[in-house]
């Protein structure tokens, strides 16, 4: 085999390759990742003489308040569940009542196989509404809210309990003041928005429970963050490897460029 076949070899051998490796990191950064939005500390460390940032990003504290069916619930109590949140009052003529609707509509559409006869899937959403008028809005109230627009008591609580106490954690934790379209009062807090938390109690979106387009962005992340990796779970050796598919491919292609090399050689 002379240098030129060897030569061919080795381009029909590595192209493969190449192409994988690039089409597999263009499709990684192609993904849409929702964004973090606040950080508590960032740190600074060397690795390798480079310097190189670590943000601990901000979880969102616990809060205990009592649902629509009377239980004391928190927000720790679902782990592991992507959260959607919103604000509303039961005795609101404006933009509520549509809001509910379209939660509704979300937390239908996470049915298993979209058939409402089928049994709700509850490991994947918690849909969390605060009621921004607690102390109009009590337990029997919310029940019959809820039944109104047929919340599935499963993995949606509407919640009621202590007006500070949602007060502070509706601007301290989930700062949706920050991210809305229109000044929110610190008196009464009225919004379009739903907030999206992630499974650390992250905040990851903020988008309009009013806008279709927003609604639909909203349902694409979370099914990325379903996907996404628990930063909790240390991925183990097979997973590792698994990582470094690419790799090994290289290394066979090299293995079998060599063993043609060497049997080419003992030709001549």
């Amino acid at each position: 085999m002379n240098k030129k076949a060897l030569l061919g070899l080795a381009i029909a051998l590595l192209l493969p390759v190449v192409c994988y490796v690039i089409l597999k990191y263009a499709s990684d950064d192609a993904v849409d990742i929702p964004r973090h939005y606040f950080y508590d500390t960032v740190t600074t460390r060397t690795v390798n003489g480079r310097l190189e940032e670590d943000t601990a990003w901000h979880v969102t504290r616990n809060i205990r308040l009592v649902n629509q069916l009377g239980d004391t619930v928190s927000l720790y109590d679902k782990p592991g569940k992507i959260i959607v949140a919103d604000f509303f009052f039961t005795h609101c003529g404006g933009i509520c009542p549509q809001l509910t609707h379209n939660m509704s509509r979300l937390q239908q559409s996470f049915k298993r196989g979209g058939n409402p006869r089928q049994k709700l899937d509850t490991s994947v959403v918690q849909f969390l509404s605060f009621s921004i008028d607690p102390e109009h809005d009590s337990v029997h109230v919310l029940k019959d809210y809820a039944d109104k627009f047929g919340v599935l008591h499963d993995n949606w609580w509407l919640l009621t309990g202590n007006r500070d106490s949602i007060y502070r954690f509706v601007f301290e934790e989930m700062k949706v003041d920050k991210y809305s379209e229109a000044p929110i009062s610190p008196d009464f807090i009225h919004t379009n928005r739903f907030v999206l938390l992630d499974r650390e109690y992250r905040v990851r979106g903020y988008y309009n429970g009013l806008d279709t387009v927003s609604l639909g962005k909203l349902a694409r992340d979370i099914g990325v963050l379903m996907l996404e990796k628990d930063d909790r779970k240390k991925s183990t050796v097979f997973q590792q490897i698994v990582d470094l598919s690419w790799l090994w491919l290289v290394v066979v292609c090299l293995v079998i460029f060599f063993l043609l090399y060497l049997r080419s050689r003992r030709k001549e």
